[in-house]
């Protein structure tokens, strides 16, 4: 054991971490962990906070011992240079044991997608115990299955001298089937998932599965699982007799589940949703907590693009109704988008809904904004923004295509896009996202490339010195070369291309190569 402080009095404060103010309390558990871990490491505040040259002698020196308390650490120092050693821990208060630091990521997330991390104290305490009464159920379960295996099977159980035959009552199985119920809620409760058994349902009892039809041999044959194969038996038998009905959609929820991806059920699903007509916000609020848990999975977006189109003429005649659909649908993609900032599918779904319910405007425009300002560099939302600018129908052409001058577009707007292009550049010069869009939004407006010739030049000086060319953004030599170009100026084009190749982008030497002899192509 490390010696005891006998120093006491100002000896034994000289070497206390700095104070610090009074640790709020923690609001979140992902809080408390990390309060927990600088309590364990009490100078690991100061170190990150004021750095190596801004601790105490003191602080610094108790900050470096405590990486001897690792493992085998202390045992690599002398004897003498170990006993100073604990000394210097004992007077520094430094626990002998600390927690690893937090990782933010490890929590997961819920059935709707919030972070674990972020729950409460007592909601946390509340869904791990929970997890903890559903655990202490499958086992349970388990124990029932075993007892009627047994039961079935005729063992005898012997207690004492005397051998009972194991039995399985009728009230066992009662409890088991109370026991499932109770399962299944908290299953749907924690994570979203419906458990409806067949075998224990008499819903299903008047229908006869079909099974998988492999031939004998199959080379080969897809090893399903036991729930999905029985699962798949049964929709077999309700489509082939043309079965629409709240059974059946249930039985479509299961599928989904084991395998998302299946196209065929969802499509059955959706024949159901129309025939039984099935409240459609329903249907996506279900749909909502499948994507959060499969959101790269097409067959979730075309689902809900059928649904939409089922539902808005129901509802076109309602300005207040589409409000509240585009509303709720907007939430919704930002959430998915919190997710994964670059998901093709939901950027495509995007789209669709901005046309179909006329999304178009400053709502739409700011929400972009404000991704394109959390990151410049998010190509799927610069992509996103000139779809909304450039195929508004309030002030462009129909059908115009994406790389064509549209007379219809407002010089106004126009000249926005230029400059919100141009801010976005200075803050990112070698970022292609905003040099693509700019270059974009002159085409539409008819006007030539070199109207940014002296904006691009800021971005590159005296490209043909060998000592000193100074180039802040490729991007602009490339769009300089076009603009010379343009302007007849076949030399300096070449120059610029040939610089890229050979000093400031030699990793697509090749490509710039090849532009070059496209230009003394067009020069013959």
């Amino acid at each position: 054991m490390p010696p005891k402080n006998k120093g006491g009095g100002s000896r034994g404060k000289a070497t206390e971490p700095s104070k610090q103010d009074t640790p709020k309390q923690p609001q979140t558990v992902k809080d408390q962990q990390w309060q927990y871990y600088y309590d364990t490491n009490p100078y690991q505040k100061s170190y990150e906070q004021l750095g190596l040259h801004g601790m105490t002698p003191a602080d610094r020196q108790a900050y470096f011992n405590q990486e001897y308390l690792k493992p085998g650490a202390a045992k690599t120092l002398p004897n003498k240079a170990q006993k100073e050693l604990w000394k210097q821990l004992n007077e520094a208060s430094v626990p002998l044991r600390s927690l690893p630091r937090p990782d933010d990521k490890q929590w997961g997330f819920d059935k709707n997608g919030r972070n674990l991390g972020d729950y409460t104290v007592d909601e946390y305490e509340a869904y791990t115990a929970k997890k903890t009464k559903l655990l202490l159920l499958l086992d349970k379960s388990t124990n029932f299955k075993s007892k009627r295996a047994r039961a079935d099977r005729g063992d005898v159980l012997l207690v004492g001298d005397i051998a009972k035959p194991c039995t399985c009552t009728e009230e066992d199985i009662e409890a088991e089937r109370a026991r499932r119920k109770e399962m299944a809620e908290l299953q749907q409760d924690l994570y979203g998932v419906k458990t409806d058994p067949f075998a224990l349902d008499p819903e299903w009892d008047d229908v006869i599965p079909i099974p998988q039809n492999d031939p004998p041999g199959a080379l080969a044959a897809i090893a399903y699982s036991e729930e999905y194969a029985e699962s798949m038996s049964y929709l077999r038998a309700v489509m082939a007799a043309k079965e629409h009905s709240p059974r059946c959609l249930r039985l479509t929820e299961r599928i989904i589940m084991l395998n998302p991806a299946h196209y065929t059920v969802w499509l059955y699903r959706f024949s159901i949703v129309q025939d039984l007509n099935i409240s459609i916000p329903d249907e996506i609020e279900w749909l909502n907590g499948v994507s959060f848990t499969h959101i790269k999975n097409y067959q979730i977006w075309n689902h809900r693009e059928q649904l939409i189109n089922h539902y808005y003429p129901a509802i076109v005649t309602s300005p207040s109704d589409v409000a509240n659909l585009a509303d709720s649908e907007q939430k919704f993609i930002v959430q998915m988008l919190e997710l994964d900032t670059k998901n093709y599918h939901v950027w495509s779904y995007r789209q669709y809904l901005v046309r179909k319910l006329g999304m178009w405007g400053d709502t739409e425009l700011q929400s972009i904004e404000t991704m394109i300002l959390e990151d410049v560099r998010n190509n799927s939302a610069w992509s996103h923004r000139f779809f909304v600018v450039f195929s508004d129908p309030s002030h462009t052409t129909p059908d115009s295509h994406a790389t064509e001058h549209d007379p219809k577009v407002p010089a106004d707007i126009i000249n926005r896009e230029v400059e919100y292009a141009k801010s976005k550049i200075e803050l990112a010069p070698q970022n292609q996202s905003p040099w693509n869009y700019l270059k974009g939004v002159l085409i539409k407006g008819g006007r030539k490339l070199g109207t940014i010739k002296d904006f691009a030049l800021g971005f590159v000086d005296q490209v043909d010195s060998e000592t000193e060319a100074k180039v802040y953004s490729t991007h602009a030599m490339d769009h300089l070369a076009e603009i010379f170009k343009e302007e007849g100026d076949k030399d300096s084009a070449d120059l610029y291309l040939r610089k890229l190749g050979e000093k400031w982008d030699p990793i697509r030497r090749g490509y710039w190569e090849y532009r070059r002899r496209l230009l003394e192509q067009e020069q013959a």
